[in-house]
């Protein structure tokens, strides 16, 4: 069976690679004819641990090819996997599917025998109805079915994620159809995934519904988060008693300044876009989307109201930029706009993440972007922590004192064990939690 993947961003460089890894032969298309050169020199568009390994052994097996002729590829392929961009709409919040109509139109044009056409981005509810008008339209006497195949790949974790999936979700219309996706997920069967078998648009709408309730959970500990402080309680023990009921679980019950990253952003977006013209109510998704943007900037708001608005020649090293850690993945990242309000503030920005620098580079003006952990912290009057990369979980009051000229660390992700600040000089202000050691902290 022959697997053509267009577009080979996140989610179809990451696919068709676990595809090839299944005993596929998969042809990773692309129009960026620069991505696909360096893709042939086995040079990553993104970082994701164990990617590359999985690519260049599935090219050195001959089942993994990427290619810049897309008609050619489309022609020979029995599946062909719609996985380009679905960005937010600028101006109104819906998902662009500019490029989902323009791959439904390149593959009217070049369809070749019975083949089954899968959308893999993330689209609103009726987008594959539409790609089969298209279809049609163009080419009337094309033989194919549509599926709706969502992805729920989490950055820094895509391989285990396809590999070993919670579930897959499968939305289609024919028995033909299903029996060859049910041939390429075989591998998934054999393990017993949970795969669930419905129609299109409830399909194209789990997606949707999934990663709300998701960004509902972490909006909704966040707020409990700015109660505890209030109170003096500590929001990571609220959230074991809570995740202990199965009903809930523990799962994204994990305090921070707001979520980014590619999905939840422009997912609540759409999904409350595609509520608008169904006239439907999601006030609780649209009050998210409301409170995590402002949640972002609150967070400046507190960095600033611990110096008591003193920024002049104040320097603040800032450990992590990516929206989580495992990923290079800048998106909606909260250090998009907490850095930003602190540097119009006045304060001196010093800048390390272990991945994320070359994408912040191009984002972030006005900041010293440091090589290593040390470089950054050097004679700095704060440290804020924004992404918990393990490595730096393990800093310790005695390494810190070593580096740092000021003793104020915040900690917005609380990666930070409190116990290791107890009796020491240092100030630990961490998201829902009491301050300890709580000196004067305006320098």
């Amino acid at each position: 069976m022959n697997i053509t993947m267009l577009g080979t961003g996140y989610v179809g460089l990451v696919s068709g690679t676990c595809f090839s890894e299944f005993g596929f032969h998969v042809c990773c298309v692309d129009k960026d004819k620069d991505k696909i050169n360096n893709l042939n020199k086995d040079i990553m568009p993104i970082y994701e641990p164990g990617l590359q390994n999985l690519v260049i052994k599935n090219k050195e097996a001959g089942r993994l090819t990427f290619s810049d002729n897309v008609d050619k590829f489309i022609e020979k392929a029995d599946i062909i996997f719609i996985a380009v961009g679905t960005p937010s709409r600028r101006g109104d919040g819906h998902a662009d599917l500019t490029y989902v109509y323009e791959a439904a139109e390149q593959i009217a044009k070049n369809l070749s025998g019975y083949t089954v056409i899968v959308t893999k981005s993330t689209v609103p509810v009726g987008t594959g109805n539409e790609v089969k008008k298209i279809i049609k339209k163009i080419n009337p006497n094309a033989n194919f079915d549509i599926v709706s195949n969502p992805e729920f790949l989490r950055e820094g974790n895509a391989i285990e994620d396809f590999m070993r999936p919670d579930r897959v979700i499968i939305g289609l219309e024919s028995e033909k159809a299903k029996e060859v996706i049910s041939t390429l997920y075989k591998p998934l069967f054999l393990i017993e995934t949970p795969i669930l078998f419905t129609d299109l648009k409830t399909a194209e709408l789990i997606k949707y519904s999934a990663n709300a309730f998701l960004a509902v959970k972490i909006s909704y500990i966040n707020q409990m988060a700015d109660l505890c402080e209030k109170v003096g309680a500590d929001v990571h023990d609220v959230a074991r008693g809570m995740g202990l009921d199965k009903r809930i679980g523990s799962k994204f019950l994990h305090p921070g300044p707001g979520y980014g990253g590619s999905c939840f952003p422009k997912d609540t977006l759409a999904l409350v876009q595609t509520a608008k013209l169904y006239e439907t109510n999601v006030s609780i998704v649209e009050t998210v989307v409301q409170y995590n943007q402002q949640r972002k900037s609150d967070m400046a708001d507190k960095i600033i109201n611990i110096f008591n608005n003193d920024t002049k020649n104040k320097k603040i090293s800032i450990l992590g930029l990516s929206f989580k850690p495992g990923t290079d993945d800048m998106r909606d990242s909260p250090s998009l706009e907490i850095i930003p309000k602190l540097v119009k503030k006045g304060f001196s920005i010093n800048a390390f993440d272990p991945v994320a620098m070359n994408e912040a580079k191009l984002l972030l003006k006005d900041i010293e972007f440091s090589d290593n952990i040390e470089e950054c912290l050097k004679d700095a009057d704060a440290l804020v922590l924004l992404t918990e990369w393990n490595e730096f979980r393990s800093l310790t009051a005695s390494k810190l004192r070593e580096l740092m000229k000021g003793k104020i660390l915040i900690d917005l992700r609380n990666a930070l064990n409190p116990k290791s600040f107890d009796n020491t000089e240092f100030t630990l202000i961490q998201i829902g939690r009491p301050i300890r050691n709580n000196t004067e902290v305006s320098q």
